[in-house]
């Protein structure tokens, strides 16, 4: 018979077809719930299938592998009512009235807004239906793009996502796959792409039972740094996880992937498996344009170029505005400064590591980015990761001083890199966020033990005092304090204003051309053709020696300010105009948008008499 994917349980004219790869198994037999068993018909390489006829979607059912007591879920599973441990539901793909039609996907990154999402968190029900109610707000916002964190199925009644054991099935906890379609139909109302974060580097340690079925899933060098590493020389393996890509792309109608910690997914085969994903999940799309970013913490650059990556995290922007927003260098902050030079080097080149020693990992570390568009860096203040990784969860809006955080949002939504936001940081949110799972006792112990253990190289979370104080990750109130307040998405908020009225400037910049250049220890600029961005972080600057030619104006014409973000509306105190005939001046922790005006040219005609005649105070 047809199928759409070479595995899973499939609706057909007669019933439902099953194909499992489980080459650890002599038998596999079918186990529908409140029915029988059938044996399945052994193919070659390992697999198993057969049609049961008369059978429907709802059916659920698991598989049991050479007479064992133990049942197992679906490999392939589509929805697991019940969590990992239950059984899977035959679900019909077809389930759901699109209304996409004319949806063209995402044709132009360069112009993208990232948002990343959590189900869970995002509302107070935690559900796909409860966060479709707010994505009108995020369009208004001007947010593009929604990057849904993991959705993939996971032990438990709460996480993150990244510890997934049914990597085709929608979380229970957020709903149903038709509400997850739902959702994303919404988003493509809205005009709003939704692409989703996907973890091809390991299973999670609770509920797994892919070794069960082909130990061939587990690397023989052993574990990473999330669990077992994965083998993808079998061709069984690749089909699995290329599989994956292309049935979220296809079913779901998601507009790309965001794929978790790529320096971890080892592969000497060619294609690289990350090229054969990125491959499948295109041509699933069909005449649709997706996006796919990874996160690499080596920063190596051959994702893009040889796998075909569209852009990648830069943690070197955020690392650095974090400690110019902080000052606080330990851990892996270690090698920033947070200093002009570095936020106006990554805004020019991207990386700001491309091969230099890193002394915090006693190497070197980074690839050249030459040739690369800035559209290939997402750059960020927040993501789920960097917030949590503060140890007690606090976000940048709780600890760093407001007037700076404005300057240097203003930085990142109006730079050519694709800006991505994390859910709350649009409107000042005051939860936390923490890392959060739930697990037996045992395996509880070991995520406490495995956190406090991560979050010791940095100094500060290392000492006894603050061990005590850290938020129990498996407790349900951990969890809870990372709800976001719903309240707070209301556009008479300032934190909001600011990001909306920064969006919509963003949409009149040119995405590409630009130039900046250091003013000051604590001062710099960003030029546009027609457009100046001063930017100060440090107290008031002024000064009236000005030998930087990025500061001169179009031919003919004077900067007039036209953005500050110490407008009062966003909680600031005023600007006034930074340049006159005396000095340029800028507010203290501010940035400010100028664009040329011949009203405001500082041209004096007929000239004053020069030094020569009159001499300039020293």
């Amino acid at each position: 018979m047809t199928r759409r994917y070479p595995i899973g349980a499939e609706l057909a004219a007669q019933g439902v077809h099953f194909r499992v790869w489980a080459p650890a198994a002599e038998q596999l037999a079918l186990a529908i719930e409140g029915e029988r068993e059938i044996t399945l018909e052994p193919e070659a390489g390992g697999y198993f299938s057969g049609l049961v006829a008369g059978l429907g979607a709802a059916a659920r059912y698991r598989f049991r592998l050479d007479g064992s007591r133990d049942l197992h879920a679906d490999p392939m599973s589509r929805f697991q009512p019940d969590g990992p441990f239950g059984p899977s539901q035959v679900i019909d793909p077809n389930d759901s009235a699109w209304t996409d039609a004319g949806w063209q996907g995402i044709p132009a990154p360069a112009k993208q807004v990232l948002y990343e999402l959590h189900v869970g968190t995002f509302t107070r029900a935690g559900t796909y239906s409860a966060a479709a109610q707010h994505l009108p707000f995020l369009a208004d916002l001007g947010v593009t793009t929604i990057e849904l964190m993991p959705i993939n199925d996971y032990a438990g009644r709460r996480g993150w996502g990244y510890d997934g054991v049914n990597l085709f099935a929608p979380s229970r906890n957020y709903g149903t796959p038709a509400e997850l379609r739902a959702f994303i139909d919404r988003a493509h109302a809205l005009g709003v792409a939704v692409i989703l974060d996907v973890v091809y580097n390991h299973f999670g340690p609770a509920g797994n039972s892919y070794f069960v079925y082909a130990p061939q899933f587990r690397a023989k060098s052993g574990a990473n740094d999330w669990g077992d590493a994965l083998d993808y020389a079998h061709p069984g393996v690749r089909e699995h996880f290329t599989t994956n890509a292309a049935y979220w792309i296809d079913e779901f109608h998601f507009d790309g992937l965001r794929i978790d910690a790529t320096q971890t997914i080892h592969d000497d085969s060619e294609p690289h498996i990350i090229a054969e994903v990125v491959r499948k999940a295109r041509a699933a799309a069909g005449t649709r344009t997706i996006f796919v970013v990874g996160e690499n913490e080596p920063q190596d650059t051959a994702v893009i170029t040889r796998d075909g990556l569209d852009a990648l995290w830069n943690d070197d922007f955020h690392h650095s505005a974090r400690v110019a927003l902080t000052g606080a260098t330990d851990g892996y902050f270690h090698d920033y400064r947070g200093t002009p030079q570095e936020l106006v080097s990554a805004i020019k080149h991207g990386f700001l590591y491309q091969g230099q020693l890193y002394g915090w990992q006693r190497n070197t570390r980074g690839t050249p980015t030459r040739g690369l568009a800035r559209s290939s860096f997402i750059h960020f203040l927040a993501n789920h990761d960097q917030v949590a990784n503060a140890g007690f969860g606090e976000r940048l809006s709780r600890i760093a001083d407001p007037a700076k955080l404005r300057a240097l949002t203003a930085v990142l939504l109006l730079s050519p890199e694709i800006p991505m936001l994390f859910q709350g940081q649009e409107t000042g949110a005051r939860a936390p966020w923490r890392f959060f799972a739930d697990h037996d006792p045992e395996l509880n112990k070991l995520v406490r033990e495995g956190r406090a253990a991560f979050l010791g190289q940095f100094a500060r979370l290392a000492t006894s005092e603050s061990r005590a104080a850290l938020p129990d990750p498996t407790a349900k109130a951990t969890f809870e304090a990372c709800i976001l307040d719903e309240r707070e998405r209301s556009f008479d908020n300032p934190w909001v204003k600011l990001h909306r009225d920064l969006l919509q400037l963003r949409r009149t910049m040119p995405p590409d051309d630009i130039d900046g250049a250091v003013l000051g220890p604590e001062t710099f600029c960003l030029r546009w053709p027609g457009h100046l961005l001063l930017v100060n972080l440090g107290r008031t600057f002024r000064d009236n020696i000005l030998p930087e030619p990025l500061l001169a104006p179009p031919l003919g014409t004077g900067w007039r300010a036209i953005w500050s973000s110490e407008h009062p509306d966003y909680g600031g105190h005023g600007t006034p105009e930074p340049f006159t005939t005396a000095r340029l001046a800028i507010p203290a922790h501010a940035a400010v948008l100028c664009a040329p005006d011949p009203a405001a040219n500082l041209r004096q005609d007929p000239a004053p008499p020069s030094g020569e005649k009159h001499p300039v105070e020293p």
